[in-house]
Protein backbone atom coordinates (compact mmCIF):
# COMPACT_ATOMS: atom_id res chain seq x y z
CA UNK A 1 0.00 0.00 0.00
CA UNK A 2 1.42 3.50 -1.39
CA UNK A 3 0.99 6.24 1.09
CA UNK A 4 -1.43 8.32 0.02
CA UNK A 5 1.09 11.64 -1.40
CA UNK A 6 1.15 15.25 -0.86
CA UNK A 7 2.52 17.59 -3.03
CA UNK A 8 6.00 19.36 -1.53
CA UNK A 9 5.13 22.41 -4.07
CA UNK A 10 2.78 23.52 -6.45
CA UNK A 11 3.80 26.86 -7.60
CA UNK A 12 0.58 28.67 -6.52
CA UNK A 13 1.03 31.61 -3.94
CA UNK A 14 -1.07 33.59 -2.40
CA UNK A 15 -1.65 37.51 -1.33
CA UNK A 16 1.17 37.41 0.71
CA UNK A 17 3.00 34.85 0.38
CA UNK A 18 6.72 34.44 -0.86
CA UNK A 19 5.64 30.81 -2.60
CA UNK A 20 8.08 27.44 -2.61
CA UNK A 21 11.63 29.19 -3.16
CA UNK A 22 10.77 31.16 -0.34
CA UNK A 23 11.13 30.64 3.38
CA UNK A 24 7.29 31.14 4.43
CA UNK A 25 4.66 28.10 3.14
CA UNK A 26 1.94 29.40 0.51
CA UNK A 27 -1.48 28.76 2.17
CA UNK A 28 -1.62 25.82 -0.21
CA UNK A 29 1.16 24.32 1.95
CA UNK A 30 -0.47 25.09 5.00
CA UNK A 31 -3.29 23.15 4.70
CA UNK A 32 -0.87 19.95 3.05
CA UNK A 33 0.85 20.45 6.33
CA UNK A 34 -2.49 20.16 8.23
CA UNK A 35 -3.41 17.02 6.45
CA UNK A 36 -0.54 15.56 6.24
CA UNK A 37 -0.09 16.33 10.86
CA UNK A 38 -3.26 14.58 11.06
CA UNK A 39 -2.32 11.72 9.22
CA UNK A 40 0.50 11.59 11.61
CA UNK A 41 -0.81 12.12 14.63
CA UNK A 42 -3.75 9.29 13.46
CA UNK A 43 -1.37 6.89 12.42
CA UNK A 44 0.82 6.81 15.74
CA UNK A 45 -1.76 6.99 18.28
CA UNK A 46 -2.64 4.22 16.08
CA UNK A 47 0.32 2.27 16.19
CA UNK A 48 0.28 2.45 20.16
CA UNK A 49 -2.97 0.61 19.76
CA UNK A 50 -1.73 -1.86 17.59
CA UNK A 51 1.30 -2.86 19.88
CA UNK A 52 -1.53 -3.02 22.95
CA UNK A 53 -3.13 -5.31 20.50
CA UNK A 54 -0.31 -7.41 19.64
CA UNK A 55 -0.25 -6.83 15.80
CA UNK A 56 3.34 -4.96 16.42
CA UNK A 57 5.79 -6.32 19.23
CA UNK A 58 7.02 -2.72 19.76
CA UNK A 59 6.77 1.15 18.71
CA UNK A 60 8.39 4.37 19.60
CA UNK A 61 5.31 7.34 19.60
CA UNK A 62 6.20 10.51 18.48
CA UNK A 63 2.75 12.23 20.31
CA UNK A 64 3.49 15.86 20.41
CA UNK A 65 6.33 16.33 17.96
CA UNK A 66 4.09 16.00 14.71
CA UNK A 67 5.37 19.76 13.75
CA UNK A 68 8.91 19.06 14.01
CA UNK A 69 9.18 15.30 11.87
CA UNK A 70 6.12 16.87 9.08
CA UNK A 71 7.54 20.35 8.60
CA UNK A 72 10.86 19.01 8.34
CA UNK A 73 10.39 16.85 6.10
CA UNK A 74 8.17 18.15 4.03
CA UNK A 75 10.60 20.73 3.16
CA UNK A 76 13.54 18.03 1.89
CA UNK A 77 13.82 17.99 -2.10
CA UNK A 78 13.22 14.20 -2.37
CA UNK A 79 14.96 14.28 -5.99
CA UNK A 80 18.79 15.42 -4.51
CA UNK A 81 18.42 15.06 -0.56
CA UNK A 82 18.63 11.79 1.32
CA UNK A 83 18.00 11.92 4.82
CA UNK A 84 19.02 9.98 8.23
CA UNK A 85 16.48 9.04 10.71
CA UNK A 86 16.37 7.43 14.18
CA UNK A 87 13.33 4.98 15.27
CA UNK A 88 11.33 7.70 15.85
CA UNK A 89 10.75 9.68 12.82
CA UNK A 90 7.81 8.38 11.01
CA UNK A 91 6.80 12.06 10.98
CA UNK A 92 9.61 12.59 8.62
CA UNK A 93 8.98 9.02 6.23
CA UNK A 94 4.97 10.14 5.79
CA UNK A 95 6.02 13.69 5.16
CA UNK A 96 8.76 12.33 2.44
CA UNK A 97 6.01 10.12 1.18
CA UNK A 98 7.47 6.77 2.23
CA UNK A 99 5.62 3.85 2.01
CA UNK A 100 3.84 3.18 5.66
CA UNK A 101 3.62 -0.03 5.47
CA UNK A 102 7.00 -1.08 4.34
CA UNK A 103 8.04 1.77 7.01
CA UNK A 104 6.23 -0.10 10.22
CA UNK A 105 7.68 -3.61 8.89
CA UNK A 106 10.73 -2.76 11.44
CA UNK A 107 7.79 -2.56 14.30
CA UNK A 108 6.21 -5.42 12.82
CA UNK A 109 9.85 -6.77 13.17
CA UNK A 110 9.52 -8.09 9.62
CA UNK A 111 12.59 -6.27 8.79
CA UNK A 112 15.22 -4.31 10.07
CA UNK A 113 15.56 -1.05 8.80
CA UNK A 114 12.16 -0.83 7.03
CA UNK A 115 11.02 -2.91 3.61
CA UNK A 116 10.85 0.43 1.55
CA UNK A 117 13.27 1.02 -0.40
CA UNK A 118 15.97 4.18 0.77
CA UNK A 119 17.24 5.37 -2.74
CA UNK A 120 13.70 5.98 -4.66
CA UNK A 121 12.23 7.63 -1.14
CA UNK A 122 15.69 9.31 -0.05
CA UNK A 123 15.42 8.17 3.46
CA UNK A 124 17.95 5.90 4.85
CA UNK A 125 17.05 2.75 6.60
CA UNK A 126 15.61 2.77 10.46
CA UNK A 127 18.71 3.32 12.80
CA UNK A 128 18.26 1.88 16.50
CA UNK A 129 21.96 2.75 17.48
CA UNK A 130 21.44 5.94 19.42
CA UNK A 131 23.38 8.46 17.32
CA UNK A 132 24.43 5.84 14.45
CA UNK A 133 23.08 7.93 11.65
CA UNK A 134 24.67 10.95 12.51
CA UNK A 135 28.02 9.82 11.06
CA UNK A 136 26.12 7.91 8.26
CA UNK A 137 24.94 11.26 6.96
CA UNK A 138 28.09 13.35 7.36
CA UNK A 139 29.52 10.45 5.25
CA UNK A 140 26.98 10.91 2.42
CA UNK A 141 27.40 14.38 2.93
CA UNK A 142 31.09 14.68 2.00
CA UNK A 143 30.42 12.49 -0.66
CA UNK A 144 28.35 14.91 -2.32
CA UNK A 145 31.70 17.62 -1.78
CA UNK A 146 33.28 14.79 -3.73
CA UNK A 147 31.38 14.27 -6.30
CA UNK A 148 32.32 17.40 -8.18
CA UNK A 149 29.09 18.59 -8.69
CA UNK A 150 28.67 22.37 -8.23
CA UNK A 151 27.43 23.05 -4.46
CA UNK A 152 24.10 24.12 -5.54
CA UNK A 153 24.02 20.93 -7.25
CA UNK A 154 24.87 18.89 -4.34
CA UNK A 155 22.26 17.16 -2.24
CA UNK A 156 22.03 17.46 1.36
CA UNK A 157 21.92 15.46 4.15
CA UNK A 158 19.75 15.47 7.13
CA UNK A 159 20.51 14.04 9.92
CA UNK A 160 17.79 13.68 12.94
CA UNK A 161 18.77 12.39 16.47
CA UNK A 162 17.39 13.57 19.78
CA UNK A 163 19.02 16.02 22.46
CA UNK A 164 19.77 12.64 24.47
CA UNK A 165 22.02 11.58 21.57
CA UNK A 166 23.28 14.64 21.47
CA UNK A 167 25.64 13.58 24.28
CA UNK A 168 27.12 11.12 22.14
CA UNK A 169 30.88 11.12 21.48
CA UNK A 170 29.75 10.07 18.06
CA UNK A 171 28.00 13.30 17.58
CA UNK A 172 31.11 15.74 18.25
CA UNK A 173 32.58 13.81 15.77
CA UNK A 174 30.66 14.26 13.43
CA UNK A 175 29.58 17.99 14.10
CA UNK A 176 33.48 18.89 13.81
CA UNK A 177 34.26 16.54 10.44
CA UNK A 178 31.33 18.36 8.83
CA UNK A 179 32.59 22.11 10.03
CA UNK A 180 36.49 20.80 9.52
CA UNK A 181 35.23 19.69 5.10
CA UNK A 182 32.22 21.99 4.69
CA UNK A 183 29.77 19.47 4.03
CA UNK A 184 26.39 19.65 2.95
CA UNK A 185 24.52 18.30 6.34
CA UNK A 186 21.77 19.89 8.53
CA UNK A 187 21.82 18.55 12.03
CA UNK A 188 18.30 17.80 12.92
CA UNK A 189 17.75 17.99 16.95
CA UNK A 190 14.29 17.12 17.97
CA UNK A 191 14.36 18.25 22.08
CA UNK A 192 11.55 16.60 23.10
CA UNK A 193 12.60 17.16 26.49
CA UNK A 194 13.71 13.68 28.02
CA UNK A 195 16.13 11.16 27.13
CA UNK A 196 14.09 8.57 28.01
CA UNK A 197 13.91 9.29 31.80
CA UNK A 198 16.29 12.05 31.79
CA UNK A 199 15.68 15.30 31.64
CA UNK A 200 17.16 17.35 29.43
CA UNK A 201 18.70 19.44 31.85
CA UNK A 202 20.67 16.56 33.45
CA UNK A 203 22.34 15.49 30.50
CA UNK A 204 22.55 18.53 28.21
CA UNK A 205 25.37 20.83 29.42
CA UNK A 206 23.51 24.72 29.37
CA UNK A 207 20.55 23.26 27.93
CA UNK A 208 20.95 23.76 24.81
CA UNK A 209 21.73 21.87 21.61
CA UNK A 210 22.00 24.46 19.35
CA UNK A 211 24.65 26.44 21.64
CA UNK A 212 27.03 23.83 21.15
CA UNK A 213 27.50 24.36 17.05
CA UNK A 214 29.40 27.41 18.12
CA UNK A 215 31.83 25.06 19.52
CA UNK A 216 32.82 24.12 15.73
CA UNK A 217 32.01 27.16 13.94
CA UNK A 218 28.69 25.95 12.66
CA UNK A 219 25.10 28.34 12.80
CA UNK A 220 22.69 27.37 14.45
CA UNK A 221 18.37 27.93 14.97
CA UNK A 222 16.84 27.27 17.89
CA UNK A 223 13.12 27.13 17.00
CA UNK A 224 9.69 26.54 18.21
CA UNK A 225 9.28 23.06 17.05
CA UNK A 226 5.53 22.97 17.83
CA UNK A 227 4.75 25.92 15.03
CA UNK A 228 5.31 23.91 11.86
CA UNK A 229 5.89 27.08 9.92
CA UNK A 230 9.01 27.99 11.98
CA UNK A 231 10.02 24.55 11.03
CA UNK A 232 9.67 24.63 7.56
CA UNK A 233 11.18 27.98 7.21
CA UNK A 234 14.08 27.07 9.41
CA UNK A 235 14.55 24.02 7.47
CA UNK A 236 14.49 26.01 3.91
CA UNK A 237 16.65 28.07 5.16
CA UNK A 238 19.43 25.43 6.56
CA UNK A 239 19.03 23.88 3.03
CA UNK A 240 19.47 27.11 1.46
CA UNK A 241 22.77 27.13 3.79
CA UNK A 242 24.20 23.94 2.90
CA UNK A 243 23.47 24.01 -0.97
CA UNK A 244 25.40 27.56 -0.92
CA UNK A 245 28.72 25.86 0.06
CA UNK A 246 28.59 27.16 3.24
CA UNK A 247 29.14 23.93 5.06
CA UNK A 248 26.44 22.57 7.82
CA UNK A 249 24.28 23.78 9.61
CA UNK A 250 22.18 22.77 13.13
CA UNK A 251 18.02 23.19 14.31
CA UNK A 252 17.25 22.61 17.41
CA UNK A 253 13.39 21.98 18.06
CA UNK A 254 12.15 22.65 21.15
CA UNK A 255 8.98 20.39 21.24
CA UNK A 256 7.75 18.01 23.99
CA UNK A 257 7.15 13.95 23.64
CA UNK A 258 3.91 14.11 25.19
CA UNK A 259 3.51 10.13 25.28
CA UNK A 260 6.02 7.34 26.48
CA UNK A 261 9.66 6.85 25.14
CA UNK A 262 8.48 3.20 23.67
CA UNK A 263 5.50 1.50 24.07
CA UNK A 264 7.72 -0.82 27.26
CA UNK A 265 8.36 2.32 28.73
CA UNK A 266 6.53 3.67 32.00
CA UNK A 267 6.68 7.94 32.20
CA UNK A 268 4.95 8.03 34.95
CA UNK A 269 7.40 6.39 37.12
CA UNK A 270 9.60 9.78 35.99
CA UNK A 271 7.23 12.14 35.80
CA UNK A 272 3.39 13.35 36.23
CA UNK A 273 0.41 14.31 34.05
CA UNK A 274 0.64 18.08 35.86
CA UNK A 275 4.34 18.25 34.86
CA UNK A 276 3.28 17.07 30.86
CA UNK A 277 0.48 19.53 31.03
CA UNK A 278 2.53 22.36 32.25
CA UNK A 279 5.85 21.56 29.62
CA UNK A 280 4.36 20.45 26.65
CA UNK A 281 3.38 23.45 25.02
CA UNK A 282 0.46 24.38 22.40
CA UNK A 283 -0.37 21.32 20.82
CA UNK A 284 1.16 21.73 17.37
CA UNK A 285 -1.93 20.56 15.49
CA UNK A 286 -4.37 22.94 17.00
CA UNK A 287 -1.37 25.84 16.84
CA UNK A 288 -1.64 25.06 13.03
CA UNK A 289 -5.54 25.08 13.04
CA UNK A 290 -5.96 28.12 14.36
CA UNK A 291 -3.76 29.68 12.29
CA UNK A 292 -5.68 28.40 9.18
CA UNK A 293 -8.94 29.74 10.83
CA UNK A 294 -7.76 33.19 11.08
CA UNK A 295 -6.09 33.27 7.63
CA UNK A 296 -9.38 32.42 6.34
CA UNK A 297 -7.31 29.27 4.60
CA UNK A 298 -9.76 26.23 6.30
CA UNK A 299 -12.84 25.47 7.60
CA UNK A 300 -14.44 22.71 9.55
CA UNK A 301 -15.61 20.44 6.45
CA UNK A 302 -11.99 20.85 5.74
CA UNK A 303 -11.00 19.81 9.12
CA UNK A 304 -13.39 17.17 8.96
CA UNK A 305 -11.75 15.69 5.82
CA UNK A 306 -8.69 15.69 6.71
CA UNK A 307 -9.57 13.34 9.83
CA UNK A 308 -11.50 11.12 8.00
CA UNK A 309 -8.60 10.65 5.03
CA UNK A 310 -6.53 10.00 8.16
CA UNK A 311 -8.79 7.43 9.16
CA UNK A 312 -8.97 5.36 5.78
CA UNK A 313 -5.16 5.62 5.32
CA UNK A 314 -4.69 3.91 8.91
CA UNK A 315 -7.50 1.32 8.19
CA UNK A 316 -5.34 0.57 4.94
CA UNK A 317 -1.43 0.42 6.43
CA UNK A 318 -3.48 -1.66 9.45
CA UNK A 319 -4.33 -4.45 7.16
CA UNK A 320 -0.47 -3.90 5.45
CA UNK A 321 1.43 -4.31 8.17
CA UNK A 322 -0.97 -7.78 9.49
CA UNK A 323 -0.72 -9.00 6.11
CA UNK A 324 3.24 -8.96 6.54
CA UNK A 325 4.86 -12.38 6.90
CA UNK A 326 8.17 -13.15 8.29
CA UNK A 327 11.14 -13.03 6.26
CA UNK A 328 13.39 -15.68 5.50
CA UNK A 329 16.46 -15.93 8.51
CA UNK A 330 18.95 -16.70 6.18
CA UNK A 331 18.40 -13.26 5.18
CA UNK A 332 20.57 -12.38 8.19
CA UNK A 333 23.69 -13.20 6.64
CA UNK A 334 23.11 -11.56 2.96
CA UNK A 335 23.48 -8.31 3.68
CA UNK A 336 26.00 -7.81 5.89
CA UNK A 337 28.88 -7.29 3.90
CA UNK A 338 29.15 -6.45 -0.15
CA UNK A 339 31.64 -9.40 -0.06
CA UNK A 340 31.09 -12.04 2.75
CA UNK A 341 33.99 -13.31 4.80
CA UNK A 342 34.68 -16.52 5.60
CA UNK A 343 33.64 -16.52 9.38
CA UNK A 344 30.19 -15.45 8.02
CA UNK A 345 30.04 -17.74 5.48
CA UNK A 346 30.31 -20.44 8.04
CA UNK A 347 27.62 -19.24 10.41
CA UNK A 348 25.44 -19.02 7.84
CA UNK A 349 26.55 -22.49 6.78
CA UNK A 350 25.76 -23.81 10.11
CA UNK A 351 22.48 -21.85 10.83
CA UNK A 352 21.57 -23.53 7.69
CA UNK A 353 22.39 -27.02 9.01
CA UNK A 354 20.51 -26.34 12.65
CA UNK A 355 17.25 -24.45 11.05
CA UNK A 356 16.53 -26.24 7.74
CA UNK A 357 18.95 -28.87 7.46
CA UNK A 358 20.16 -28.15 4.62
Amino acid sequence: MTAHSVPHSDGETGAGETGPSGKEPTGKELRALYQLMVAVRHLDTSAVAWQRQGLIPGYAPELGQEAAQVGSGYAVDLSRDFVFPTYREMGVARAMGVDMVGYMSTHKASWHGGLYDPVKSRLAPIQAVVAGSVLHAVGWAHGQKLSGLPAEKQGVAVSYFGDGASSQGDVHEAMNFAAVMKAPVVFFTQNNGWAISVPTERQVAGGSVAARAAGYGIPALQIDGNDVVAVVRAMRTALAHCRAGYGPMVIEAMTYRRGPHSTSDDPGRYRTLDSESADAGTDPILMLRDRLLAEGLADEAFFAAALESAKVEEEQVRAGVGALAARPGSEMFDFVFQESTPALTGQARRWREESEHV
